[in-house]
């Protein structure tokens, strides 16, 4: 693996060098570089180390196969088995921050090629929104070590796809010290911006355009593609044509959420999105909190805005004890939990002060959101937080292509109420249900026919094996399905429906 990260070393450096600057942040922006302009162009072919020989600038198929084997046996019965070469390349680009200031990002582009009739020709674009990562070094041109890149190459690259994907700004060698996490307005121009970026570099790296754009990503991610699709929709429409969306479990309806976590009911993680959402909301808007120690308890306020992301690990945030790894509300803080489930979110050492949970719950109660689905953001909070919510909460356009929400009913991460409630607006504000497909991938096949039974069954078979394994090892089983639902268990069965999705709808 040293060799992989010499190569990873060496590409900052000659990106660095390309765009002239030096350090680990990148250099100084130019603010007249237009957004979308690519720094180098062809952009840096990156080459994919093997663990017996030279690295190689095109993965193998083959390789490919026995790479994604070694680390997850079984996965390639998912993804199916890969039937191009890979080129992976590393861009970066002009973009803008949370307060629309001017700044830089990088991402992956991946092209299919090959002999396979699926690689040749001019092939469908992906554009790909990934994860939420606290690390800052994420990149997804790291398809050895980056274990959702090399997810991504599997499902939709080795498959025939162009594949264009941001690492969003605030990550790698971005220069932004912060990431505008869920910031709906710059996300989705991030992702715009690296489209054009890539679209630059297409002629450069023989990448041919089909035409076809589709859209998709997961968690926070699949929360991106869906306001990538909407600014695309509402504010590109000259420049982009998409042709289809897959959200796949994203915290589209964040007003939602935001309150149903105050008022009882925490999501696992919740001790680290909420500090990357204050943060972000924050820089972008000036109007969360005047210190973070209205929100956060003192022993965690200082440095938070700085915490995340950075050089620590999850584990590593919560070891070091710079974040709690469950407390977010004290023990006495009422209400208490909605149900049992949720009670080790209550405890000692929390991170959210009672006072400011309070006001939240205060101002939820005077002004409510969502007493009506149909128009669920008709509502004026006044809580810094909460209005922060209702903007960048998805529940107010109506898409214009086909769209597939994927998730797991019982994801303890993002709650499956966010895709039940965006899919019912949607279906409320007139959008066909011919063209919406709503999967949880966490249910039994209606039948022999049901579109998605591999999808349900695979799903159902690595559960299982979960449980297996936690009894083997004499471990709480259910634990163990909630840690691993999230972020091992649901993304290889969404993506493959969205993949099938999308081969569908392309096929029209």
């Amino acid at each position: 693996m040293r060799h992989y990260h010499i190569a990873l070393s060496l590409l900052s450096a000659a990106i660095l060098s390309a765009c002239g600057g030096s350090g680990s942040e990148g250099p100084a922006i130019n603010t007249s570089v237009a957004r979308g302009t690519l720094y180098a162009n062809p952009p840096i072919l990156v080459p994919i180390p093997q663990e017996n020989g030279p690295a190689v600038t095109k993965l193998d198929p083959v390789v490919f196969k026995a790479m994604l084997e070694a680390k997850k046996p079984g996965l390639t019965q998912v993804t199916g088995v890969p039937k191009c070469e890979i080129s992976t390349y590393y861009m970066k680009y002009a973009t803008v921050g949370g307060a629309n200031e001017p700044t830089d990002a990088t991402g992956a582009i991946l092209v299919p090629s090959g002999s396979d009739p699926a690689c040749t020709g001019p092939r469908p674009v992906l554009l790909y929104a990934h994860g939420t990562t606290v690390e800052k070094s994420f990149n997804m041109a790291n398809l050895r070590d980056n274990s959702e890149a090399s997810l991504v190459a599997a499902m939709y690259a080795a498959q025939g796809f162009i594949v264009v994907a941001s690492n969003f700004a605030g990550y790698d060698v971005s220069s932004l010290p912060y990431h505008p996490y869920l910031n709906a307005d710059q996300q989705a121009d991030d992702m715009v911006d690296s489209l054009r970026a890539a679209r630059t570099a297409f002629p450069r790296i023989n990448a041919q355009d089909s035409g076809k754009l589709v859209i998709a990503g997961y968690s926070q991610g699949g929360y991106v593609a869906m306001a990538t699709q909407r600014a695309m929709q509402q504010k590109y429409a000259s420049e982009f044509k998409v042709t289809a969306l897959a959200g796949m479990s994203g915290p589209y309806a964040l007003a939602l959420l935001g309150d149903a976590v105050f008022a009882g009911s925490p999501n696992a993680g919740g001790t680290v999105f909420l500090p990357m959402l204050t943060t972000a909301w924050q820089k972008s808007y000036g109007n969360v909190y005047a210190s973070a120690n209205e929100i956060y308890e003192d022993k965690y306020a200082t440095g938070i805005e700085t915490l995340i992301p950075g050089s620590l690990t999850m584990t590593d945030l919560f070891t070091t004890g710079k974040l709690p790894s469950l407390a977010l509300f004290a023990k006495d803080s009422l209400p208490g939990p909605s149900t049992p489930a949720f009670g080790g979110f209550f405890g000692d050492g929390n991170l959210i002060k009672t006072s400011y949970r309070n006001a939240y719950l205060a101002d939820a109660q005077k002004n409510p959101c969502g007493t009506n689905p149909a128009d669920p953001l008709n509502c004026s909070p006044a809580n810094g937080f909460r209005k922060a919510g209702v903007k960048n909460d998805l529940r107010n356009y109506v898409p214009n292509v086909p769209v597939m929400l994927c998730g797991g009913g019982s994801d303890p991460t993002v709650f499956f109420a966010s895709t039940q409630a965006t899919a019912g607006f949607f279906l409320a504000k007139g959008f066909p249900s011919a063209y919406l497909t709503t999967l949880d991938v966490d249910t039994n096949p209606t039948s022999a026919a049901d579109p998605f039974v591999a999808a349900k069954v695979g799903f159902a078979q690595s559960k299982a094996g979960v449980i297996s394994a936690a009894i083997a090892a004499k471990q709480d089983p259910a634990t163990a399905v909630a840690s691993a639902y999230h972020g091992t268990l649901v993304p290889p069965f969404c993506n493959a429906a969205a993949r099938g999705f999308f081969q569908q709808v392309l096929a029209k």
